[in-house]
């Protein structure tokens, strides 16, 4: 009943229902850029309320940010909404989604595909607008938008930023399990592309360390036998990422046998699991790319 009310209020035209709005006027909506290989953000400062940002890190999709100023400006949820822009007269708003609003802060995060939408709208001219029933804990309506005032040179510029993206971030790369079939040591085609995705991501960030590359076995056969295959399959990665360019001073090559099982070795597919060899990088203290 409450989604049912709060619909219909925020249905209302504006006459008959005035809301607290936060908009950058079209003279003032200006978009910043910050480009790396590493992220991509696309920032609209909305004057007197807070940033509103559209963030994409290498590897994975894009997702908008709205960050208040104040905290506990908003809470529970808001309806995302496209308005017409003040140069769209007679154009029809186009929903969008509820979105929820996450911590004290109020800070309202908005996932990849409803991201998508409000690039689309503001390259179309229109103004996703975040509408609420709650501001500040009091009855009040609210509304939140984002100027699509010169988004469109902008969104070219964020493109092309895209287009540049590393292929993964360090969350995806840090730490990599690759498995081999028993008594083998040799790579897979999926284990290369595994380990060209790892020696790319290196090379482009200054701050990875070490590389720990350590070799396991499962516990069938000998266990001085097993020993010798595990360093063979560690010799084999770091044989592979020092010819994609790696520099082998930073790799750190162990071996450990069957010691260190991930499970216990009860069962053929558990068995699979700890004949790995694990990649783990390592970065300087406080970095945060």
């Amino acid at each position: 009943m409450r989604a049912c009310l709060l619909f219909l209020i925020l249905s209302l035209p504006v006459s008959l229902v005035e809301a607290v709005t936060f908009q950058a006027e079209i003279d003032e909506a200006s978009w910043e850029m910050e480009t790396s290989e590493f992220s991509c953000r696309l920032r609209q400062t909305i004057p007197a309320y807070g940033t509103a940002s559209f963030e994409h890190q290498a590897g994975e999709a894009v997702r908008f940010v709205l960050t208040p100023t104040q905290q506990q400006q908003v809470r529970g949820s808001a309806r995302l909404v496209a308005e017409a822009s003040q140069w769209q007269p007679g154009l029809a708003p186009e929903f969008l989604g509820v979105v929820r609003v996450s911590g004290s802060r109020g800070v309202i995060e908005v996932p990849a595909q409803l991201a998508e939408n409000m690039l689309a709208a503001l390259y179309k001219g229109m103004t996703p607008t975040f509408n609420t029933d709650q501001w500040y804990g009091a009855p009040e309506l609210l509304k939140v938008g984002v100027s699509a005032a010169n988004f469109q040179s902008a969104y070219t510029d964020y493109l092309d930023c895209v287009s540049g993206l590393l292929p993964a971030n360090f969350r995806q790369v840090a730490r990599t399990a690759i498995l081999f079939p028993s008594g083998q040591s040799g790579l897979s085609d999926a284990t290369r592309q595994r380990l060209d995705l790892i020696a790319t991501y290196v090379k482009a960030d200054n701050s990875v360390q070490t590389i720990y590359v350590d070799g396991h076995s499962d516990n069938l056969g000998r266990r001085l036998l097993n020993r010798d295959l595990s360093k063979k399959r560690a010799e084999e990665v770091t044989r592979y990422l020092v010819q994609q360019g790696l520099p082998e001073d930073r790799i750190i090559t162990r071996y450990h046998g069957e010691r260190y099982p991930v499970v216990p070795n009860n069962s053929v597919e558990n068995r699979a699991r700890n004949r790995r060899v694990t990649v783990r990088l390592e970065r300087e203290e406080g970095s945060t790319l």
